[in-house]
Protein backbone atom coordinates (compact mmCIF):
# COMPACT_ATOMS: atom_id res chain seq x y z
CA UNK A 1 0.00 0.00 0.00
CA UNK A 2 1.20 3.40 -1.14
CA UNK A 3 0.39 5.10 2.62
CA UNK A 4 1.83 8.40 1.15
CA UNK A 5 -1.11 9.05 -1.64
CA UNK A 6 -3.45 6.91 1.16
CA UNK A 7 -2.79 10.08 3.34
CA UNK A 8 -2.86 12.24 0.28
CA UNK A 9 -6.53 11.14 -0.33
CA UNK A 10 -7.82 11.82 3.17
CA UNK A 11 -7.01 15.08 3.45
CA UNK A 12 -9.54 16.27 1.78
CA UNK A 13 -12.27 14.77 3.85
CA UNK A 14 -10.23 15.81 7.12
CA UNK A 15 -10.37 19.41 5.81
CA UNK A 16 -14.39 19.58 5.41
CA UNK A 17 -14.74 17.41 9.09
CA UNK A 18 -12.50 20.79 10.56
CA UNK A 19 -14.67 23.01 8.84
CA UNK A 20 -17.84 21.54 10.26
CA UNK A 21 -15.85 21.63 13.87
CA UNK A 22 -15.33 25.42 13.39
CA UNK A 23 -19.03 26.18 12.26
CA UNK A 24 -19.86 24.49 15.82
CA UNK A 25 -16.99 26.28 17.34
CA UNK A 26 -18.49 29.64 16.45
CA UNK A 27 -21.83 29.04 17.82
CA UNK A 28 -23.83 27.38 20.76
CA UNK A 29 -22.99 23.69 21.30
CA UNK A 30 -24.54 21.14 23.56
CA UNK A 31 -21.91 19.26 25.27
CA UNK A 32 -22.33 15.64 26.98
CA UNK A 33 -20.48 13.51 29.02
CA UNK A 34 -19.62 9.97 28.38
CA UNK A 35 -19.71 6.75 31.19
CA UNK A 36 -16.31 7.67 32.38
CA UNK A 37 -16.81 11.77 33.03
CA UNK A 38 -14.87 12.61 29.60
CA UNK A 39 -16.76 15.27 27.61
CA UNK A 40 -18.43 15.04 23.80
CA UNK A 41 -19.78 17.44 21.68
CA UNK A 42 -21.70 17.30 18.72
CA UNK A 43 -18.98 18.39 16.70
CA UNK A 44 -17.04 15.10 17.61
CA UNK A 45 -20.21 13.48 16.18
CA UNK A 46 -20.60 15.33 13.14
CA UNK A 47 -16.82 15.41 12.41
CA UNK A 48 -16.63 11.00 12.63
CA UNK A 49 -20.25 11.18 10.03
CA UNK A 50 -18.03 13.04 7.53
CA UNK A 51 -14.23 10.67 8.87
CA UNK A 52 -15.79 7.10 8.34
CA UNK A 53 -17.42 7.48 5.45
CA UNK A 54 -14.32 8.83 3.41
CA UNK A 55 -11.80 6.31 5.25
CA UNK A 56 -14.16 3.18 4.45
CA UNK A 57 -13.96 4.53 0.43
CA UNK A 58 -10.67 4.91 0.54
CA UNK A 59 -9.81 1.55 2.04
CA UNK A 60 -12.47 -0.41 2.02
CA UNK A 61 -10.35 -3.48 3.50
CA UNK A 62 -9.34 -2.15 6.99
CA UNK A 63 -10.67 -1.62 10.14
CA UNK A 64 -11.69 1.42 11.85
CA UNK A 65 -11.52 1.85 15.69
CA UNK A 66 -12.91 5.35 16.40
CA UNK A 67 -12.99 7.26 19.71
CA UNK A 68 -16.67 8.03 19.18
CA UNK A 69 -17.78 4.47 18.10
CA UNK A 70 -17.60 1.93 21.20
CA UNK A 71 -18.17 -0.59 18.92
CA UNK A 72 -15.47 -0.72 17.24
CA UNK A 73 -13.77 -1.06 20.11
CA UNK A 74 -15.10 -4.17 20.19
CA UNK A 75 -13.09 -6.11 17.70
CA UNK A 76 -9.58 -7.92 18.03
CA UNK A 77 -6.89 -5.21 16.27
CA UNK A 78 -6.03 -7.03 13.50
CA UNK A 79 -2.43 -6.52 11.27
CA UNK A 80 -3.70 -3.26 9.73
CA UNK A 81 -6.61 -0.83 10.74
CA UNK A 82 -7.31 2.83 11.32
CA UNK A 83 -7.32 4.50 14.51
CA UNK A 84 -9.40 7.61 14.31
CA UNK A 85 -10.37 10.74 16.77
CA UNK A 86 -12.41 13.05 15.14
CA UNK A 87 -12.46 15.81 18.20
CA UNK A 88 -9.13 15.59 19.96
CA UNK A 89 -8.61 17.86 22.44
CA UNK A 90 -12.55 18.12 23.44
CA UNK A 91 -11.29 20.48 26.52
CA UNK A 92 -9.69 22.72 24.88
CA UNK A 93 -13.14 22.77 21.98
CA UNK A 94 -15.38 24.03 24.92
CA UNK A 95 -12.84 25.67 26.81
CA UNK A 96 -14.14 29.78 25.66
CA UNK A 97 -11.13 32.00 24.59
CA UNK A 98 -8.80 28.92 24.25
CA UNK A 99 -6.11 28.42 22.29
CA UNK A 100 -7.60 26.76 19.43
CA UNK A 101 -5.25 23.69 20.36
CA UNK A 102 -8.01 20.96 19.21
CA UNK A 103 -6.97 18.49 16.57
CA UNK A 104 -9.06 15.88 13.84
CA UNK A 105 -6.77 12.78 13.84
CA UNK A 106 -6.27 9.79 11.24
CA UNK A 107 -3.71 7.08 11.88
CA UNK A 108 -3.07 3.71 10.63
CA UNK A 109 -1.17 1.46 11.93
CA UNK A 110 0.31 -1.70 10.15
CA UNK A 111 1.74 -4.61 12.38
CA UNK A 112 1.79 -2.14 15.75
CA UNK A 113 3.33 0.45 13.73
CA UNK A 114 1.83 3.69 13.03
CA UNK A 115 2.46 4.20 9.56
CA UNK A 116 0.56 6.87 8.28
CA UNK A 117 -1.33 9.96 10.44
CA UNK A 118 -2.81 13.05 9.77
CA UNK A 119 -3.42 16.02 12.07
CA UNK A 120 -5.48 19.33 11.51
CA UNK A 121 -6.17 21.73 13.73
CA UNK A 122 -8.70 23.70 11.83
CA UNK A 123 -8.60 27.25 14.67
CA UNK A 124 -5.00 27.56 13.88
CA UNK A 125 -5.31 26.53 9.70
CA UNK A 126 -2.34 24.06 10.18
CA UNK A 127 -2.72 20.30 8.80
CA UNK A 128 -0.12 17.78 9.32
CA UNK A 129 0.79 14.45 7.79
CA UNK A 130 3.32 11.86 6.99
CA UNK A 131 4.02 8.15 6.38
CA UNK A 132 6.60 6.20 7.00
CA UNK A 133 7.13 5.48 2.80
CA UNK A 134 6.82 9.59 1.86
CA UNK A 135 8.41 12.15 4.66
CA UNK A 136 6.39 14.43 7.11
CA UNK A 137 4.78 17.76 5.66
CA UNK A 138 2.73 20.73 7.02
CA UNK A 139 0.07 22.62 5.21
CA UNK A 140 -0.23 26.11 6.13
CA UNK A 141 -2.54 28.84 4.10
CA UNK A 142 -2.54 26.48 1.01
CA UNK A 143 1.02 26.23 1.08
CA UNK A 144 2.59 22.27 0.99
CA UNK A 145 6.38 21.99 3.10
CA UNK A 146 8.09 19.02 4.24
CA UNK A 147 8.96 19.20 7.77
CA UNK A 148 12.14 17.53 9.86
CA UNK A 149 12.89 16.91 13.56
CA UNK A 150 15.59 19.56 14.77
CA UNK A 151 18.40 19.01 16.88
CA UNK A 152 18.07 20.82 20.41
CA UNK A 153 19.35 24.60 20.15
CA UNK A 154 22.39 25.53 22.36
CA UNK A 155 19.84 27.72 24.56
CA UNK A 156 18.29 24.57 25.46
CA UNK A 157 15.64 22.05 25.41
CA UNK A 158 12.02 22.87 24.30
CA UNK A 159 9.41 20.73 25.72
CA UNK A 160 5.58 20.27 24.99
CA UNK A 161 3.24 19.14 27.55
CA UNK A 162 -0.31 18.98 28.38
CA UNK A 163 -2.38 21.82 28.96
CA UNK A 164 -5.12 19.88 30.54
CA UNK A 165 -3.37 16.49 32.32
CA UNK A 166 -0.02 17.62 33.75
CA UNK A 167 0.84 15.66 36.45
CA UNK A 168 3.20 16.05 39.08
CA UNK A 169 5.22 13.00 37.41
CA UNK A 170 5.60 15.33 33.98
CA UNK A 171 7.11 17.72 35.93
CA UNK A 172 9.15 15.49 38.51
CA UNK A 173 10.70 14.23 34.65
CA UNK A 174 11.38 18.12 33.35
CA UNK A 175 12.80 19.03 36.46
CA UNK A 176 15.24 15.77 36.53
CA UNK A 177 16.63 16.55 33.12
CA UNK A 178 16.79 20.65 33.90
CA UNK A 179 13.94 21.53 31.03
CA UNK A 180 13.01 25.08 31.78
CA UNK A 181 11.15 25.96 28.39
CA UNK A 182 7.60 24.26 28.50
CA UNK A 183 5.01 24.53 26.30
CA UNK A 184 1.62 23.60 27.61
CA UNK A 185 -0.71 22.98 24.45
CA UNK A 186 -3.56 20.44 24.14
CA UNK A 187 -3.94 17.42 21.46
CA UNK A 188 -1.88 15.83 19.25
CA UNK A 189 -0.38 19.10 18.36
CA UNK A 190 2.54 18.42 20.34
CA UNK A 191 4.02 15.57 18.41
CA UNK A 192 3.48 17.85 15.30
CA UNK A 193 5.49 21.14 16.87
CA UNK A 194 8.19 18.15 17.69
CA UNK A 195 7.91 16.91 13.74
CA UNK A 196 8.02 20.78 12.66
CA UNK A 197 11.33 21.28 14.56
CA UNK A 198 9.33 23.92 17.06
CA UNK A 199 10.10 21.80 20.30
CA UNK A 200 12.37 18.98 21.15
CA UNK A 201 10.46 16.44 23.11
CA UNK A 202 7.21 15.25 24.90
CA UNK A 203 6.88 13.33 28.14
CA UNK A 204 3.55 11.52 28.63
CA UNK A 205 2.82 10.22 32.14
CA UNK A 206 -0.81 10.46 32.15
CA UNK A 207 -3.41 8.62 30.64
CA UNK A 208 -4.18 8.67 26.94
CA UNK A 209 -5.67 6.24 23.98
CA UNK A 210 -4.10 4.85 21.00
CA UNK A 211 -6.65 6.86 18.92
CA UNK A 212 -5.13 10.19 20.82
CA UNK A 213 -1.59 9.16 19.38
CA UNK A 214 -1.12 7.13 16.63
CA UNK A 215 -1.67 10.08 13.60
CA UNK A 216 0.77 12.15 15.41
CA UNK A 217 3.19 9.51 16.20
CA UNK A 218 3.11 8.31 12.52
CA UNK A 219 3.71 12.09 11.73
CA UNK A 220 6.80 12.16 13.95
CA UNK A 221 8.16 9.03 13.18
CA UNK A 222 7.78 10.13 9.25
CA UNK A 223 10.00 13.54 10.26
CA UNK A 224 12.67 11.84 11.72
CA UNK A 225 11.60 11.24 15.64
CA UNK A 226 10.22 8.56 17.64
CA UNK A 227 7.96 7.87 20.31
CA UNK A 228 9.46 5.45 23.36
CA UNK A 229 7.36 3.47 25.91
CA UNK A 230 8.46 3.49 29.44
CA UNK A 231 11.19 1.03 29.06
CA UNK A 232 12.68 2.34 25.88
CA UNK A 233 10.96 0.85 23.31
CA UNK A 234 9.14 2.21 20.22
CA UNK A 235 5.49 2.77 21.47
CA UNK A 236 2.90 0.08 19.55
CA UNK A 237 -0.32 0.02 18.68
CA UNK A 238 -3.31 -2.61 19.27
CA UNK A 239 -3.57 -3.26 22.73
CA UNK A 240 -6.67 -4.92 23.70
CA UNK A 241 -8.14 -2.28 25.67
CA UNK A 242 -6.39 0.44 23.36
CA UNK A 243 -4.67 2.19 26.30
CA UNK A 244 -1.41 3.92 26.25
CA UNK A 245 1.23 3.35 28.73
CA UNK A 246 3.35 6.44 29.87
CA UNK A 247 5.56 7.35 27.11
CA UNK A 248 8.22 10.01 25.30
CA UNK A 249 8.17 11.30 22.29
CA UNK A 250 11.50 13.01 21.14
CA UNK A 251 12.85 14.86 18.20
CA UNK A 252 16.69 14.65 17.02
CA UNK A 253 19.79 14.61 19.30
Amino acid sequence: MDYSHLARQLIRPVEEAGRVIMNIYCGPSTIKFKPDGSPVTEADRAAESILLPAIAAAAPAISIVSEENPASHEFVAGCQFFLVDPLDGTKEFIRAGGDGAFTVNIGLVTKGVPVMGIVFAPALNRLFFGSASGGAFEISSGNCRPIAVRKPEPRGIVAVASASHRDLATNQWLEDRGIKQIVSIGSSLKFCLIAAGEADVYPRYGPTMEWDTAAGDAILRAAGGNVLAEDGSPLRYGKSNYRNGPFFAFGGG
